[in-house]
């Protein structure tokens, strides 16, 4: 699905090559600064970049403005708000081009029911908390890649997605990841939930100062021993409800 290629970021991310399948989850990890948003954004095309990154066969940086917000989503790190437009017609701006009313609507009900925010489409975005805020970007770019209107979707890219989201309000949204992945999509995420993604991830790709030091399972990847030297602090593993975790270990 997405092939990088020596892929960089001048003084951010360091040439590498890597290749994300069709109907993965991708967590990249790592701690502040290791160039997980830089990554995302280069790959959305909002940052310079070096190497090569196709999508499907096809360079992606080098399409239109267009033809790439017809394959791909971006939800940055962060975005205030910047006019009074109620949430509805927010949606309306990230629907994707040439589909028919009627479906985006059904659409936007499903989003706007799982993620809580029925009752808000109709409110401003700048009178929303931090929390409604995020849920409205994020249903934004459900909307511009969702399968059932956009049959042309292939990669979701989401920068700390679960920012100011409570446990069912995560929990939604990893639903709706899943069912993207199901449908065929690639989604790359940044996280800092470690055992989140070791619970939730299909492949883990791990950064420090802006290199990408491991690739592979969250098994493989996630084990003290490579972790310890990245994070600077110990770690153990241990197993409970039939699950591993990941803790810190202290002195």
């Amino acid at each position: 699905m997405l092939q990088l290629r020596q892929f960089a970021v001048a003084g951010r991310l360091a040439p590498f090559s890597a290749e994300a399948a069709a109907g993965r989850q991708v967590h990249l990890i790592g701690p502040n600064g290791a160039g997980k948003s830089s990554l995302l954004a280069a790959l959305a095309g909002v940052a310079g970049s070096q190497g090569e990154a196709r999508l499907a066969g096809e360079p992606l940086l080098r399409q239109q403005g267009p033809q790439q917000a017809g394959c791909r989503a971006y939800l940055s790190q962060q975005q205030p708000p910047v006019s009074m437009m109620p949430v509805f017609q927010y949606l309306a701006l990230h629907q994707p081009l040439g589909a028919a009313a009627q479906a985006v609507e059904v659409v936007i009900a499903r989003l706007a029911g799982q993620l809580r925010m029925a009752d808000k489409l109709a409110r401003p975005t700048t009178a929303l908390s931090g929390g409604e805020w995020q849920r409205v970007r994020l249903m934004a770019v459900l909307l511009q890649i969702w399968p059932a209107i956009n049959p042309h979707a292939r990669l979701l890219l989401l920068d700390e997605p679960a920012n100011s989201l409570d446990v069912a309000q995560k929990a939604a949204l990893d639903q709706l990841i899943a069912e993207l992945c199901h449908h065929g999509l690639c989604v790359i995420l940044s996280a800092h939930d470690l055992n989140h993604t070791l619970h939730q991830a299909d492949d883990v790709w791990l950064l420090h100062q802006g290199r990408l030091v491991a690739a592979g399972a969250p098994a493989e990847v996630m084990q003290p021993a490579m972790l310890e030297p990245v994070y600077g602090v110990a770690f153990q593993r241990h197993e409970a409800a039939d699950r591993q975790w990941l803790i810190t270990r202290t002195a």
